[in-house]
């Protein structure tokens, strides 16, 4: 008895088969590393299974500028986790032992970590500069406006903003994967 797959199934079924190595070797190159680019092999097929590709596609040349594309993406945000966990790590390195979180707790960091510089890279730059200047190294409103050369009332537009956004977040209005606005 054979089983007959629903047409997308049967596309990704297709995809895969076509692909999948050609992908791996891609990313096997790209990362230098067997173990991160078999994940991000996995990762690719796993989001075209959850949200598929846009009408399909019409020859193997675009799924694969397809594929590469969102490879690069996933190589990007792989990147920038590791950069967020070396970070991380040098900053415990200076604490004394007894001050080190469970690796619970590190991983948490991480995570919240990553989705606050997920958050801040959606704001457009100077949204993001004067939010970082006012909440990370406490600048005042004259100070930000003195910095990036504009006017105090632009200064306290760009903070609105970013807040804006924020409690939006956290009202569950939007996420903090929505692109910039």
């Amino acid at each position: 008895m054979s089983v007959v797959m629903p047409p997308v199934h049967q596309d990704l079924s297709a995809l895969y088969r076509d692909h999948h190595g050609w992908l791996l070797g891609w990313l096997r190159r790209r990362l230098g590393n067997a173990a991160d680019a078999a994940d991000l092999t996995h990762d690719a097929f796993l989001r075209l299974i959850l949200k598929p590709a846009p009408d399909g596609f019409a020859t193997g040349g675009a799924a694969r500028a397809y594929l590469r594309a969102m490879a690069q993406g996933l190589c990007t945000d792989l990147w920038r986790r590791r950069e967020v966990e070396q970070a991380w790590l040098e900053c415990l390195a200076a604490r004394p032992v007894a001050y080190v979180p469970s690796p619970e707790h590190q991983s948490l960091v991480i995570e919240t970590l990553m989705e606050v510089g997920e958050w801040l890279g959606r704001l457009p730059e100077t949204v993001r500069t004067a939010f970082i200047q006012a909440q990370i190294h406490g600048l005042s409103t004259r100070e930000i406006a003195d910095h990036m050369g504009v006017s105090l009332r632009m200064v306290q537009k760009y903070l609105a903003r970013a807040m804006l956004h924020l409690a939006l977040i956290d009202a569950g209005l939007t996420s903090s994967s929505a692109h910039r606005s």
